[in-house]
């Protein structure tokens, strides 16, 4: 035993003190964890080429160069270190993935906070098979312990006391030094020569024009993703400020004048519908990661949505609302629906720019005599709400400290408590405002990720699906379904039913993608179109007072529609505002863009590649849900682009504030 001890004792030895065969090691580690991390993306089937691999180790040599400027001990801790360092980010990188279908960037970290709220869902996305990414640290570790283990045996005084010694030792650092920069210019060329072939074919623009993070890691790979953000937040920060000039704003602001004319309506030939409830309350509920698919299905016997499929009868219900949503999840859905924009490529706007003007529906509505307020059993930080909805112009915010926690439930107080209080604090502020209407915004949390609801609520019997987080969601869904029809009934009962519209959305996915879930549930083989619309279509659902705008429309429509549409029904023009939402009311085409640069106008549904090459795009015939010609699409991929790019410039450099006279 102790001869075992003893020969791995010295190979471990020996491979520390050959400066190249340690480097090598962490090479072949670090990019064997980045395919690995890559492998289970499951990022469209898009395997990394011999280039990616290349670009991988270049940036890996760029991110440990100057481990080769330190002494042989200090090289060794250093380059243990960094390898625990780079796969903490890898796995990050991973199971953020698996949640949010995109990166770690520098934004989102400024959001780190809210990450010990989400425990649970956190915890739900961790796998067994997960423990490869540490397996070399079982030779890793004990090498660290050899290494800081040695001790020296010649003091650097005595050892720099000959001249002979001291020539020596300058030779050695030289060595150090030319070792590094020699590392440093080879990973600058493994990395920067092909990211530069990529940017110079199928790539052109991406790294000034990206709209999808996904299609940036896969020209950079991961590190050099990270580093590009990393420089794009200090550029944008600390380096000297980016501006539009006049030209620019005065496109972007031509853009949205010419929307909303196409919004307007026309004296000739109004529509029906518009101001056609004119003083009524609004009642929107943003319902957490309530998805368009199970809507009208059934489980075990039992209808899985039965309050909302009976509420469908004497409402308006679109199955193709598309969530449009990015890294900011429910702040995006959030954000979308109320400024009429879309949510930026990175981060929260509630989170990078909550003091930027926008042209919100609660603002405007307050502008024009309604009361205003919102209402989410959560903490007020969160997501950074209690500053946003001051500047967004809600009179109140009801956060969890303003409810009564008498049914704990999930993340905090279940739906049907929340919507029930909710209701009445609604009607103590319509006594004390008068006559005045109000708008009120409720957001759900009982169906949040990862759907474990105590038995006690669990009503459906999901068969197959029992003891699976699909199933879960299925009970979470149901509950919250129980939850709105009892929210239905007390509206009715308190006198609020027939004098208010009523407006009810999903915020976003599940974060369930895995396809044979859905192919058991509904009993069919699923497509890529399939997918694509599953995991991006919420359901929408608008009553109005008399109930004579009524059921099923088949356009697309999405979250940036709810702002005009809403104003359409009051009889408030949108024109005048920055908005880049369709009027769900009017006649003309619709044209829905999601984030990742999808797109659909209800004839053909366009999705990019994860490359970012047009040509490599699929676009899907609605009416055969069959491939078709992609340059069928190349007219809306380049009005998708440029919605995308316009809408980012109006809050990144906020111009709307510039735009709007001082008072």
């Amino acid at each position: 035993m102790n001869a075992t001890r003893n020969r791995f004792t010295s190979l471990l030895k020996k491979m520390l003190q050959h400066p190249l065969a340690l480097y090598v090691l962490f090479l072949a580690t670090m990019t064997w964890k980045l395919g690995y991390m890559h492998a289970h993306l499951h990022a469209q089937n898009i395997d990394m080429n011999r280039l990616d691999y290349i670009i991988a180790i270049g940036s890996l040599m760029l991110a440990s160069f100057w481990t080769w400027w330190l002494p042989r001990k200090g090289r060794t801790t250093a380059l243990i270190l960094l390898n625990l360092a780079l796969t903490a980010l890898i796995y990050s990188d991973l199971v953020y993935y698996r949640y949010f279908g995109d990166f770690i960037t520098i934004p989102v970290l400024f959001q780190v906070g809210q990450v010990g709220e989400l425990g649970g869902s956190i915890r739900s996305l961790l796998r067994w098979t997960d423990l490869w990414f540490v397996i070399d640290w079982l030779l890793y570790l004990p090498m660290l312990f050899i290494t800081l283990g040695r001790k020296n045996t010649i003091r650097l005084s005595s050892y720099l006391e000959s001249s002979w010694v001291r020539v020596s030792f300058l030779r050695r650092t030289m060595k150090r030094l030319s070792s590094g920069l020699l590392v440093c210019l080879l990973g600058l060329g493994l990395t920067i020569f092909p990211i530069r072939h990529y940017t110079t074919t199928w790539a052109a623009g991406l790294l000034t024009g990206n709209w999808w993070n996904l299609a940036l890691y896969n020209v950079t790979g991961l590190l050099g993703f990270h580093a590009h953000d990393t420089y794009n937040y200090a550029v944008g920060h600390w380096g000297p400020q980016k501006k539009l000039n006049s030209e620019q704003m005065s496109r972007v602001q031509a853009w949205y004048a010419n929307a909303g004319i196409l919004r307007s309506e026309t004296p000739s030939s109004p529509t029906a519908s518009y101001g056609a409830y004119k003083g009524s309350n609004v009642i929107v509920v943003q319902v957490e990661a309530f998805m368009n698919f199970m809507i009208g299905q059934k489980i075990g016997g039992q209808e899985i949505t039965p309050h909302f499929n009976q509420l469908m009868k004497d409402s308006l219900y679109m199955p193709n609302y598309y969530h449009q949503t990015g890294q900011g999840r429910t702040s995006d859905a959030d954000f979308s629906s109320q400024s009429s924009l879309h949510p930026l490529p990175t981060g929260s706007v509630f989170t990078r720019y909550p003091d930027h003007t926008y042209n919100v529906l609660p603002q405007i509505l307050k502008d024009n005599g309604y009361q205003t307020a919102a209402f989410h059993a959560y903490e007020s930080s969160f997501w950074n709400r209690y500053t946003v909805y001051k500047a967004f112009g809600y009179d109140q915010f009801y956060s969890k400290k303003d409810f009564t926690l008498d049914e704990p439930l999930g993340w905090s107080l279940g739906d049907k408590s929340f919507l029930h209080q909710s209701i009445n604090k609604m009607k103590i502020n319509q006594e004390h405002a008068g006559s005045a209407p109000f708008y009120s915004f409720l957001i759900t949390l009982s169906s949040h990720h990862p759907y474990t609801l105590p038995e006690q609520v669990q009503e459906l019997n999901v068969g197959e699906f029992q003891g699976t987080i699909f199933g879960n969601y299925l009970q979470a869904v149901h509950y919250v379904d129980e939850a709105l029809g009892q929210m239905v009934e007390q509206l009715k009962q308190d006198g609020l039913w027939d004098r208010s519209i009523l407006y009810i959305y999903g915020d976003h996915d599940n974060s369930i993608p895995d396809k044979t879930y859905y192919e058991k549930f509904l009993g069919r083989s699923l497509n890529e179109l399939d997918m694509e619309q599953i995991m991006n279509q919420v359901p929408l659902l608008i009553h109005v007072p008399d109930s004579k705008i009524k059921g099923m429309d088949l356009r697309p429509g999405g979250q940036l529609d709810m702002a005009p549409s809403l104003l359409h029904l009051l009889g408030i023009p949108s024109q005048e505002f920055a908005m880049m939402g369709n009027d769900l009311f009017h006649s003309n085409p619709r044209f829905v863009v999601l984030r990742s640069g999808a797109f659909t106008d209800g004839t053909i549904l366009y999705m990019p590649s994860a490359d970012g090459i047009f040509e490599h795009g699929v676009c899907y015939d609605l009416a055969t849900r069959q491939p078709t010609d992609v340059e069928r699409a190349r007219a809306g991929y380049t009005k998708a682009k440029q919605q995308l790019d316009y809408s980012d410039k109006t809050i990144e450099y906020d111009l709307i504030r510039k735009w709007t006279p001082a008072p």
